[in-house]
C-alpha cells in the first residue's frame, strides 16, 4: 500500500548563489524527500470505530475505540474533543493498530475525533470523523457549586466544591474529582480533600502564590458518575489573591507579628485566652470582617449568673472561626495586653491597632497562633483549618492514587499517545 501523493521531478539544474565575500552552491532537491513533507493523504478507508456516524447514537457507558484495517499502516496521533472543548484521554497500542480512550464519555453531547496514520512507507495519513452521544439515562444530575464567591482573596483561602447529591465509593469519587479543574498563574502543586460526600476542599501544597489567578470549572456535564447520577453544568469560578499576609500571635509572648510578602509590617501587643478558655493553636484563615459585632457569653456556654459573663458591643471585629473567635478591639484589657493572657478565647488589642489589622487583612489571610494553651484547630468543622493537615495527610483525603494515570482528563498529552518505536 502507498498512498504517497505524486512527487513532480524538480528542475535538474541547480541555481549558484553569489554572495559578498561568500559562494556556495545550493543542493538540488532530490526525487527521495521526505514523506512527512508530504500532504496528508485521506485515510477514511483504512480506519473504523465502534461509534454509528451520522444519525446513530454512541453508547457513553462504552470507550471509543479507533482502529486500522490492514497490515502496513499504524496510528500516530489521536484527538477526540467534545462541543465544548473536552479532550478525551486514551491510549494507543504498542503496534499503533488500536486507540481506546480511557476517560469516560460524555452523555448528549457531539465528539470530533482526529486520527493520523502513516503507512508503511512513512507517509502521513489522517482521517476526521464526528458522531453524538445518547441523552443521559439517569433523571438525576449532580451538580457542583463552587466557594468562596469571586474577588480577591488572602494566600490561605482554600476552593470549596458543593455536590447536590452525596458521592461515596471510590470509583465515583474519582471521576468527580478528575473533572473538578483548577488551575493557578503561577502555576501551584494542589488536590482535592472529601471532607464528606457532598464537599470537597482544594488548597495547594503551599499558600498560593500572591497575586495569582485562580481559574476553577467543571467537566462533569453529561459524564456518568454511578448508573442513577450524571454530572450537570457547573459555574466556573475566577479568583485572585493579594499580597501574602500573615498574623502569627505568640500566646506565651502576648505578641502578634505581621507580615507582608515576607516582610514584618507590625508588631502588636495583644491578649488571647485565659486558663480554661485558651485560643485555639494552629493555621486559620480570614473569614470575613464585621465592623460591629455584639459578643455574649452565653454563646459560647457561660452562665449569664458566671463571674465570667460578658455581653459587649465590639469593634473592628475579624473572624478566624465559625463559632466566634475573633481578632478584635478590647480596650478593657489594654493594662493586660502585652503581658497577660485575659480573654475568653479571641486575641484582643488596642482599638487603634485592631483598626489598622482590620484594615489591612483580608478574607483568606492567614492567622496563626503558636504557644497557647488550647487545643489545635480542627480542619473542616470550624471554619478553615485546611492548612493544619500535613501535605501527606492532605493528600491521602484524595480519591485519585498517585498511579492513577492520567490524573487529568484535560491534558493534550494524555489523549495523544504514541507507541514506542
Amino acid at each position: 500500500m502507498n498512498h504517497t501523493p505524486p512527487r513532480f521531478r524538480p528542475v535538474v539544474s541547480c541555481t549558484l548563489l553569489v554572495v559578498t565575500l561568500v559562494a556556495g552552491v545550493t543542493a538540488c532537491a532530490g526525487s527521495n524527500s521526505n514523506p512527512l513533507a508530504a500532504k496528508p493523504y485521506d485515510a477514511a478507508n483504512e480506519i473504523s470505530s465502534n461509534v454509528p456516524e451520522g444519525d446513530g447514537k454512541a453508547d457513553s457507558d462504552k470507550p471509543l475505540e479507533v482502529s486500522v484495517d490492514g497490515d502496513d499502516g499504524r496510528i500516530t496521533d489521536v484527538s477526540a474533543v467534545d462541543a465544548i472543548g473536552r479532550h478525551l484521554a486514551g491510549e494507543l497500542d504498542a503496534d499503533g493498530k488500536r486507540w481506546h480512550s480511557t476517560s469516560p464519555l460524555a452523555a448528549g453531547t457531539r465528539y470530533t475525533v482526529r486520527v493520523s496514520t502513516e503507512d508503511s512507507d512513512g507517509a502521513p495519513g489522517s482521517r476526521t470523523l464526528s458522531f453524538e452521544t445518547a441523552s443521559a439515562k439517569a433523571k438525576k444530575l449532580l451538580k457542583v457549586t463552587f466557594g468562596p464567591e469571586a474577588g480577591t482573596y488572602g494566600v490561605g483561602q482554600p476552593i470549596t466544591a458543593e455536590l447536590s447529591a452525596p458521592v461515596k465509593d471510590k470509583a465515583s469519587r474519582a471521576i468527580v474529582e478528575r473533572a473538578l479543574q483548577v488551575r493557578s498563574t503561577p502555576a501551584a502543586t494542589g488536590s482535592w480533600y472529601w471532607v464528606d460526600d457532598k464537599h470537597l476542599h482544594y488548597r495547594p501544597k503551599d499558600y498560593w502564590p500572591a497575586k495569582a489567578t485562580i481559574d476553577v470549572t467543571s467537566g462533569l456535564a453529561g459524564i456518568k458518575v454511578t448508573d442513577a447520577l450524571y454530572g450537570a453544568p457547573a459555574t466556573a469560578l475566577k479568583l485572585t489573591t493579594g499580597d501574602r499576609v500573615e498574623a502569627i500571635t505568640d500566646a506565651a509572648t502576648h505578641t502578634m507579628t505581621v507580615k507582608r510578602n515576607g516582610k514584618v509590617i507590625n508588631t502588636i501587643p495583644v491578649t488571647t485566652g485565659k486558663p480554661g478558655f485558651s485560643t485555639r493553636n494552629g493555621v486559620k484563615v480570614v473569614l470575613s470582617k464585621e465592623y460591629s459585632v455584639r459578643m455574649r457569653g452565653e454563646t459560647i456556654g457561660i452562665s449569664t449568673d458566671s463571674s465570667d459573663s460578658y455581653d459587649l458591643q465590639v469593634y473592628y471585629a475579624t473572624r478566624v472561626t465559625w463559632s466566634g473567635e475573633y481578632v478584635h478591639a478590647a480596650p478593657w484589657s489594654t493594662g493586660s495586653q502585652g503581658l497577660a493572657n485575659v480573654s475568653h478565647g479571641c486575641t484582643g488589642m488596642s482599638t487603634s491597632l485592631a483598626e489598622w489589622f482590620y484594615n489591612t487583612v483580608r478574607p483568606g489571610d492567614i492567622v496563626q497562633v503558636v504557644r497557647s494553651q488550647g487545643e489545635m484547630m480542627t480542619p473542616f468543622d470550624n471554619g478553615y483549618g485546611d492548612w493544619n493537615l500535613s501535605w501527606d495527610k492532605w493528600q491521602q483525603g484524595s480519591a485519585l492514587q498517585k498511579n492513577d494515570a492520567p490524573d487529568r482528563t484535560d491534558t493534550i498529552q494524555a489523549a495523544r499517545l504514541r507507541p514506542e518505536v
